[in-house]
């Protein structure tokens, strides 16, 4: 019912291009357009703090009414945010019919991740997919599809075969496309930290520091030491008379 639904409350943008849509965000507006139902596309601007309220808690159908005409149940088509403070900088909605199944991209919740006997053993457990895209009624879009990963061991995988559809959705995979071959999560062991393996001193090199002997040699002794053609301890000269 459109009473159950979250009001998005607009107004009509006529001026364009990037420096407009600065001035709009200092001020604390978000731009945004809202594309479908048989017309052209409708430019409008909202506040940031009341567009984030709804997209926050009004659920995957909302109804955006443009300077308090009557609502139009519309539903996220994509919604861009700041890489850096992750504010909301540009909105993209769907105008919808309730009596037609469309596709929408759909977050996959985790349940029972942290009781999962792998983790609590020290598993890594590693959630792959985050979204997947269902096919179903506006009013049946859920705000996410739950995935049970409270039995999961070490090595275990859980796909999307193993995942529920929620009544009135299906799974929109594509051609070909088997669940069995969509990985929702995984176990894997505990991460093992290597440790730094031990400095290995250096060996001593065949010929030491000054005056150091190398093994298995015997120190030279003052006349071998001697340079060849000189007597130890002589003056260099020979002791012929003139």
């Amino acid at each position: 019912m459109a009473g159950d639904r979250a009001t998005l409350n607009v107004s009509e943008r006529a001026d364009f291009g990037s420096r407009t849509s600065r001035r709009l965000r200092r001020s604390g507006l978000v731009p945004g357009i809202v594309y479908g139902g048989g017309s052209e596309p409708r430019a409008f601007q909202v506040p940031e703090r009341e567009a984030r309220a709804v997209l926050v808690g009004g659920g995957a159908l909302i109804d955006l009414r443009f300077d308090g005409s009557t609502p139009t149940p519309v539903v996220v088509k994509e919604q861009q945010r700041d890489p850096v403070r992750g504010r909301l900088i540009h909105l993209d909605l769907l105008e919808v019919k309730l009596d037609q199944v469309i596709q929408a991209d759909v977050p996959i919740e985790l349940l029972g991740a942290d009781e999962a006997p792998g983790v609590t053993e020290g598993g890594v457990l590693e959630h792959v997919t985050h979204q997947i895209t269902i096919e179903a009624l506006p009013t049946a879009i859920p705000e996410s599809i739950p995935a049970d990963a409270s039995g999961m061991t070490i090595g275990d995988t859980l796909q999307l075969s193993a995942v529920a559809a929620p009544e009135g959705v299906e799974f929109a995979l594509g051609e070909g496309v088997d669940p069995d071959e969509v990985t929702i999560a995984t176990l894997s062991p505990p991460r093992v930290e290597e440790e730094p393996e031990p400095e290995v001193e250096e060996e001593a090199e065949l010929v030491g520091e000054e005056g150091e002997v190398p093994e298995g040699e015997e120190a030279p002794t003052e006349e071998e030491g001697a340079p060849e053609g000189e007597a130890a301890g002589g003056d260099g000269e020979s002791g012929q008379g003139e």
